[in-house]
This record gives C-alpha cells, sequence and structure tokens, in this order.
C-alpha cells in the first residue's frame, strides 16, 4: 500500500463522538507527503479520568479548541480519494461515523484499513501482543508518544507502510 492516510483519534470520555484529537499522517508514493494534528471541542464535553489518564488531555486543553466540522474541513482536502488505515480500525472509523452523526454531516462512507488484524495475520504469535507500540517497534518504528494522535497516526502509517501489500 503507497497510497493512504493513516488517522488517529483520541476520546475524551466512553461516547465515539468525544474526540478530543485527531493525528493524520498522508502517505503518496510510499513517502510521508503531509501531516496535520489538531485539537477538537469534544461532545458531549466532559473528559472521563480513564481517557484523561491515557491521553493527557483535559478539559483546559481543548475548551477553545475548534468543533469538530471546523477541524475537518481542513483534512476533507487532505485525504481526499485515499483510503484511511488505523490500528484497531473499528475503533477509529465508530469515532468517525459517531461524531459525523452528532453533527448531522453526510458520511462519505471512507474505506478503513487495519494494522491490527494485519499484524495479528503478519506476526501471529511472534509478538507478545499486538498493541500499537509492539508492532511499531516490530517494524523499526520507535513510539516516543503513544497515545499523542500524531504521533499514533505516524507509527501506523509505517507499519501500513511495511506490512500492508
Amino acid at each position: 500500500m503507497t497510497d493512504f492516510a493513516a488517522i488517529d483519534f483520541e476520546t475524551a470520555n466512553e461516547f465515539p463522538s468525544s474526540v478530543c484529537s485527531v493525528g493524520v499522517v498522508v502517505v503518496r508514493g510510499g513517502v510521508i507527503a503531509d501531516r496535520f494534528y489538531s485539537l477538537i471541542h469534544p461532545e458531549p464535553e466532559y473528559y472521563q479520568w480513564f481517557c484523561q489518564r491515557v491521553h493527557g488531555l483535559s478539559r483546559e486543553d481543548t475548551e477553545d479548541a475548534p468543533v469538530f466540522p471546523s477541524v475537518w474541513e481542513k483534512i476533507e482536502p487532505l485525504i481526499e480519494g485515499l483510503p484511511l488505515v488505523a490500528h484497531n480500525s473499528p475503533f477509529d472509523e465508530g469515532c468517525l461515523k459517531a461524531v459525523f452523526k452528532v453533527y448531522r454531516m453526510d458520511y462519505p462512507d471512507y474505506r478503513f484499513y487495519d494494522t491490527l488484524a494485519a499484524s495479528r495475520r503478519v506476526f501471529r504469535h511472534s509478538l507478545p501482543n499486538h498493541q500499537l507500540q509492539t508492532v511499531a517497534a516490530a517494524c523499526g518504528f520507535d513510539l516516543t508518544h503513544h497515545h499523542h494522535a500524531l504521533a499514533d497516526a505516524e507509527a501506523c502509517a509505517y507499519i501500513a507502510m511495511k506490512i500492508l501489500g
């Protein structure tokens, strides 16, 4: 796979629509061509302690952030015509569909590929687990800032370039 956009969302709470940050890495011709990161004002607007513990973001970080439609307006032209790739894509695809629904936006049926499923096929039992940081390391990528949406999208893009055929 040489042309795609890796995407990662972080959420503020248990609702998939509560995206509070997004990272996108665009790959064209097997090379990273663009990166995008933004904080997002979540909907619903509250932070669950567990989510905060995972990614370190809080209400103070996103209270002045743009709402999702404004952020997506910037992402959409970057990813036009590209399939999307995510590690555990049902989570990120679910977030995208949920936030589109909350804002009553028409969802364009993006095609998603899953590096988690690909990792399970490629590496099978040779890895202790198939978490993003483990698979990234197996592919030669050092994921230093795990659970930062852009860092996770970069790791996912690197994995996809290595194992998605």
